[in-house]
Order: structure tokens, then C-alpha cells, then sequence
């Protein structure tokens, strides 16, 4: 199947790429760094060198790619975490998933992509009886969490409401493991990246379209979507790269 990967160097993107080649896939994978370029092409994936939003250019590399299937796994967050910078970066991510959103699901749709699977957050919920359920509803936030807030509306609505395409949105829970900011969970509502990349790999051919909480089954929220729709287990792991 012809896959278009966005944000294919970014933490999940780094994970879900050998899962999805190992599995015969033909991946275009968009990054914004000349730099990853070689990567991308070691691990093989056909690179594009791209700003989510350009328009026009998403739109060509789209295109160009044909992809039946688009993973939507930008995000704008700092490999670090530093809580002095954080609502800048909140903000540069909610404009990621707003614009850089609208891009590729205008430039899916002209494409005739039929299936967009997109990254959410579960830690996103309004206060509630746990464990939540994705049909519960998410808290607007206040102040600069708002516009955190108005992201993820913006993502799931695009992504699950444009005609012709099949929309699914995957809620992660805070990562950890490689290339995150933390090794190990804490506190609640958390997945390991390698889970999540696996929920990604299996929406490209199963699930109905709608929104899949993705975490770690720890009573915060009900997974049980994902594992019946996506037979989809928190347990997932990557085998450890060989030495």
C-alpha cells in the first residue's frame, strides 16, 4: 500500500517507519530537515523535505506520492523537555495541528486519499467519572491551555468530519521510551511510543473510522475500542535494534 508518513522523523514517526516498510508498505515520509534525509532513505522511505504550512507544497507532495493513506504524525515540540519554554511550544504545536492539519487533510481530500489517521492526545478530557470514554467531552482549557485546547479540536474535526475521507484519530496518552521525554511513565495517562506507533500501523487496514483512546490500561481511560476495532495491546514493544 502507498503511504504518505507526515512528521516521519519525529517520535512515533521513528518508530512506525521499520513497522510499516517491514510490512511491504511503499512510504513517502515528509521531515523538515535537510539533515534527515539520509535516514529516512536508510531505512526505506522515500524522503520529502517539507513545510507543513505551505500549502501549495503539501499539496505537490501529496500528489506526487499517492498515497491510499495519510498518517498524520506532526508535531511541533522540542526534543527536550524544558518547562520554561513550554507554552511557546504549546503554541507553536497547536498552530501544527491547526494549519498544518488543514493542509494535508485539503490536500488528502483533492488527492483522493481514503483513509487519514491522525495523533490526538487522551490527557485532554474534560473532569469526569474515569475511566474516560472517547465519547466523553474534552475540556475547552483556560488560558494558554485554550489554544492547546482549540488544536485538538481542530485536528479531530478535520480528520473526522471531511467528506470522502475515512477518518480515524488516535488519542496517545503521554509517551515515554526512546526519543520522548521520558523514560518511563509517570503519573497517569501515558503509553510507550512503541505502542503508539503500533496503533498507527494497525489503522492503516483496520478500525472504523472515529477516535481510539491509545494508552496504557491503568483505569484513566477505556481502551477497549482500540483493542476490539484495531486489535490493538499497550503491551507492544519494538525488538531491541540489533548491535
Amino acid at each position: 500500500m502507498r503511504i504518505f508518513l507526515a512528521g516521519a522523523t519525529g517520535a512515533i514517526g521513528r518508530r512506525l517507519v521499520p513497522l510499516l516498510v517491514g510490512a511491504g508498505h511503499q512510504v513517502t515520509g515528509s521531515t523538515r530537515s535537510l539533515e534527515k534525509v539520509a535516514g529516512l532513505q536508510a531505512a526505506g522511505v522515500k524522503p520529502v523535505v517539507l513545510d507543513a504550512f505551505d500549502a501549495d507544497a503539501v499539496q505537490a507532495a501529496i500528489f506526487d506520492a499517492r498515497p491510499e493513506v495519510l498518517i498524520h504524525q506532526l508535531t511541533d515540540l522540542p526534543q527536550q523537555f524544558d518547562p520554561a519554554k513550554l507554552a511557546e511550544a504549546l503554541e507553536r504545536n497547536a498552530r501544527i495541528r491547526i494549519e498544518g492539519t488543514r493542509n494535508l487533510i485539503g490536500a488528502a481530500r483533492a488527492a483522493g486519499v481514503r483513509r487519514v489517521i491522525a495523533q490526538s492526545i487522551a490527557f485532554a478530557y474534560a473532569p469526569g467519572p474515569e475511566p474516560y470514554q472517547e465519547s466523553n467531552p474534552l475540556d475547552p482549557g483556560e488560558g494558554p491551555a485554550r489554544i492547546s485546547a482549540e488544536g485538538v479540536a481542530t485536528l479531530e474535526s478535520l480528520t473526522t468530519t471531511t467528506p470522502g475521507i475515512e477518518g480515524i484519530v488516535l488519542r496517545y496518552g503521554r509517551l515515554y521510551g526512546p526519543g520522548t521525554w521520558a523514560p518511563v511513565p509517570s503519573g497517569r495517562i501515558h503509553v510507550h511510543v512503541d505502542a503508539a506507533a503500533h496503533a498507527a500501523f494497525l489503522a492503516v487496514s483496520r478500525g472504523i473510522p472515529g477516535v481510539y483512546n491509545i494508552a496504557d490500561d491503568d483505569g484513566s481511560v477505556s481502551i477497549a475500542m482500540a483493542r476490539r476495532e484495531l486489535r490493538w495491546n499497550p503491551e507492544f514493544r519494538l525488538p531491541p535494534a540489533p548491535q
